[in-house]
């Protein structure tokens, strides 16, 4: 199976839905995967996934499966470190996530992390690990010790239209990769494309494997503009 997870278009907040320049941005990457033939698609509750989606719905004539779980974490990524005000840890230098020997903590300890430490990262972080699991068993693949159990060999591509700050707390769990290191090393840019692959190995289990993250080809090949644009989730 391929798994892609698709950040919204440019969004307006305000209104919960996509400026001009984003819905561009979703006719491109609807075109994307259409190519790509995807034969399942997912979406955030959230109004600008949606409407990120709609396009590759309209061209692979499939209709959108809602998933109440992905939508965007905003209370629980908020922390007052270092002034008191309540602020959307993205908001922070990335630095902050490295220095004084934060670098160092383990997976298990991350949420012991400077600013981490202050949020509620640590139930939505759980919260999204368990129903990932049980969104990944219902395609065929139940988490077992790190790894994932082939309950049905599946060769087929979905696609997940979701949220910045979500992704990158999915990842942590998906790719094992601390959370205050997935926060102070990746960025997501709207629409950008992740890949991650769950090959069905003869011995009856896999792991994700990540093909690519952020990818923004599709606008390249729509001749819209590829500007990496850091507006906050939150």
């Amino acid at each position: 199976m391929l798994l892609y997870i698709i950040r919204h278009g440019d969004p307006d907040y305000a209104t919960d839905s996509l400026t001009e320049r984003g819905k561009r941005q979703a006719e491109a990457v609807g075109r994307r995967m259409a190519d790509a033939k995807i034969n399942k698609i997912f979406s955030s509750p959230m109004g600008r996934a949606k409407q990120t989606a709609e396009p590759a719905c309209r061209l692979l004539g499939l209709d959108v499966t809602v998933e109440e779980w992905t939508r965007e974490i905003e209370k629980e990524v908020k922390t007052p470190y270092p002034d008191g005000i309540r602020k959307s840890i993205t908001l922070l230098p990335n630095t902050v996530f490295r220095e004084n020997g934060n670098i160092a903590l383990s997976y298990n300890r991350a949420f012991e992390c400077t600013a981490i430490n202050q949020s509620e990262m640590a139930s939505a972080v759980a919260y999204i690990e368990n129903n990932g699991d049980r969104f990944l068993e219902r395609l065929g693949y139940r988490a077992e010790n790190g790894v994932y159990r082939i309950l049905q060999p599946n060769d087929e591509k979905v696609a997940l239209f979701c949220h910045s700050a979500f992704t990158k707390a999915w990842l942590s769990v998906l790719l094992h990769i601390p959370l205050h290191i997935t926060w102070a090393s990746f960025a997501y840019t709207h629409t950008g494309v992740t890949v991650l692959e769950f090959k069905n190995n003869e011995n009856g289990f896999t792991a994700p494997k990540c093909l690519c993250f952020s990818d923004m080809s599709h606008l390249y090949a729509q001749n819209l503009d590829m500007l990496h644009d850091n507006k906050t989730e939150l």
